[in-house]
């Protein structure tokens, strides 16, 4: 499964963007059932947000959803923490 997590917003308006692979990673089914709650849980459109808040794209295989600060999930969150954490 690849998960690509794009970031913009924020008060300098500087993108971050990283991706992983969960192919032979120890942790590959917490990330996929991660990754399953935070597209549930996320817009099919991006959201508005708020004022100097960061919004999200989440792509995993394809499938792609929006969310935004301050109305994350805890999946989402954790999610997204992790990906921006690890990939490249």
């Amino acid at each position: 499964m690849r998960i690509h997590i794009r970031r913009t917003g924020g008060f300098t308006g500087i993108e971050r963007h990283a991706e992983i692979d969960t192919d032979d990673r120890p942790d590959a089914a917490e990330l996929h059932t991660l990754a399953e709650h935070a597209l549930t849980a996320a817009h099919p459109t991006p959201p508005a947000g708020v004022p100097d808040g960061f919004r999200y794209t989440l792509t995993v295989d394809g499938r792609t959803a929006y969310c935004a600060d301050p109305q994350l999930t805890d999946e989402q969150r954790e999610l997204i923490t992790r990906v921006l954490k690890e990939g490249a």
